[in-house]
């Protein structure tokens, strides 16, 4: 798995050992980035200087991605310990020390935070965890009015409507939404 795209295209990640985590794969990664770029509801400066969180973070492949593309930082939050460290591998690797914070936590209760431009949530498929984590992460202000939130899920699964919906996609096994919060 690489970076697709920026400062750190290329660049190899490191995935935690075992099944436990899904990488999003790099197929549907470019495609999320693809609508942020291009959508009319998207652009370049939707990215450049962002603040970022990358929920159920696995790799931090979609955090990193950002960086990569101009975001200005991010913050990564899994709650296996493995996970983050192989995040912490990653971020590493890119250089990106100072423009990153990684938080071994459960996302539906996650510490208090602030407000983030992009959201990217991806949680284990078909364990209905997402509703859970918006709650969390609004309750504890991670999620603000006009963050961007955009979220995996199973093809078949419900993904439920959690602000003003942008974008639905679909590839292979996976659903993308995009939401703007109210």
């Amino acid at each position: 798995m690489r970076i697709l795209a920026g400062a750190w295209r290329g660049r190899a990640l490191a995935a935690p050992p075992g099944h436990a985590t899904r990488p999003t794969a790099q197929r549907l990664r470019q495609a999320i980035f693809d609508m942020l770029m291009h959508a009319p509801w998207g652009g370049r400066d939707l990215v450049d200087g962002a603040s970022v969180l990358d929920g159920f973070a696995g790799t931090g492949a979609l955090g990193l991605e950002a960086l990569s593309r101009g975001a200005g930082r991010a913050f990564f939050i899994d709650r296996d310990r493995e996970a983050t460290a192989a995040v912490a591998g990653n971020v590493a690797r890119c250089g990106a020390e100072d423009r990153c914070r990684i938080i071994t936590a459960d996302i539906t209760r996650p510490p208090k935070g602030e407000g983030q431009t992009l959201v990217f949530l991806d949680p284990p498929y078909g364990q209905g965890l997402l509703p859970a984590a918006i709650a969390g992460l609004r309750a504890a202000g991670w999620i603000m009015p006009g963050s961007l939130v955009i979220s995996e899920a199973g093809r078949l699964e419900q993904h439920g409507q959690f602000g003003v919906k942008l974008a639905q996609r679909v590839h292979g096994a996976a659903q993308v939404n995009v939401w703007r919060e109210p």
